[in-house]
């Protein structure tokens, strides 16, 4: 496989089977069940992925997510912010 590849953590939305078909296409990609972060909340995974230079994938929509336009992506600071 050629091309540039991505890191990512999955949030507990996504199904964990999809961290392996990820893997499988090159990527780095693990699942917040495979971190043992399940149950942690939406800024834990973001700080998580902040110090990895991870991207967030996630099923979250509503505005009170943890996701949805943090501190860290306001301020104009380096972020990488959930798809």
């Amino acid at each position: 496989m050629g091309g540039a590849t991505m890191r990512m953590v999955l949030d507990q939305g996504v199904p964990r089977d999809a961290a392996t078909q990820l893997r499988d296409l090159g990527h780095e990609c693990m699942h917040v069940g495979e971190i043992g972060m399940f149950k942690a909340a939406d800024d834990e995974i973001l700080a998580w992925a902040l110090v990895k230079r991870a991207i967030v994938v996630t099923l979250d929509s509503s505005a009170d997510s943890g996701f949805a336009g943090t501190d860290s992506c306001r301020t104009g600071s380096e972020c990488t912010c959930g798809i």
